[in-house]
């Protein structure tokens, strides 16, 4: 799972035993090498699917960490391209990969770009880091930093059946995190079980959104013929 070059245990350890925000600094070095990274066919998938809905002017992307969305956004965006991460460690290496991007070092849940500046939005593996009492705050923000008819997209997978490695996978790193959180301060949140599309839908609906759903064909599908994957596509 990991490349050579990337983290040892003793790092991972002490990232994990750190706030978000320290952690993903210590690990920024080394974060593309890791299976955190968005891997490339969901980013090319999704590429596709937002090229057929574009073009678009100016894009952003909401804790852009190494830059994978910026990659994405450059390929559909005509205007420029905006990073924003809270993480410092993230946005020096986002630089070097994308001198040409605008990046700016703030907390999603208070963006301060409230003036419908962008055309389109864009997030990759970021949710698990928020609590479902703060997604309503984050998509009100992001819903103000777009211009009307500007769009807000973000992938995601189709839940593990229950019982099933993936499932049991997601659910031990689940349990481990609240563990931890309840034994460590400053608690590190990672909660990707919560994130669940049916909630996400009517969140996104109740702050001003209207909601689509694209299926990311190159992922496949499931034996029940449902994408493995969908492209969330909220416009303003």
């Amino acid at each position: 799972m990991f490349a050579p070059q990337g983290p040892t245990l003793r790092e991972l350890a002490v990232q994990a035993l750190s706030s978000v925000e320290h952690g993903y600094d210590l690990l920024a070095p080394k974060f593309d090498l890791t299976p955190f990274r968005t891997p490339e066919v969901i980013l090319a998938s999704v590429a596709g699917v937002l090229d057929g809905l574009g073009p678009f002017g100016r894009g952003l992307d909401l804790c852009c960490g190494t830059g994978a969305g910026l990659d994405v956004l450059g390929k559909v965006c005509r205007d420029g391209v905006t990073g924003v991460d809270i993480s410092a460690g993230m946005l020096a290496v986002a630089a070097r990969a994308h001198p040409e991007a605008t990046l700016l070092r703030a907390d999603a849940r208070a963006l301060p770009l409230s003036d419908g500046l962008f055309d389109l939005a864009v997030s990759f593996g970021a949710f698990g880091h928020f609590l479902p009492k703060e997604r309503p705050n984050l998509f009100a923000r992001t819903y103000a930093a777009l211009r009307p008819g500007g769009r807000f997209a973000f992938p995601v997978v189709a839940p593990f059946r229950p019982g099933s490695p993936g499932y049991l996978a997601l659910l031990g790193f689940d349990t481990a995190m609240r563990v931890r959180n309840a034994l460590w301060r400053p608690p590190f949140v990672m909660y990707y079980r919560g994130f669940r599309l049916s909630d996400v839908r009517r969140e996104l609906a109740a702050v001003g959104f209207g909601v689509e759903l694209y299926a990311l064909e190159e992922l496949g599908r499931r034996r029940d013929g449902s994408p493995r994957a969908r492209l969330v596509v909220a416009t303003k």
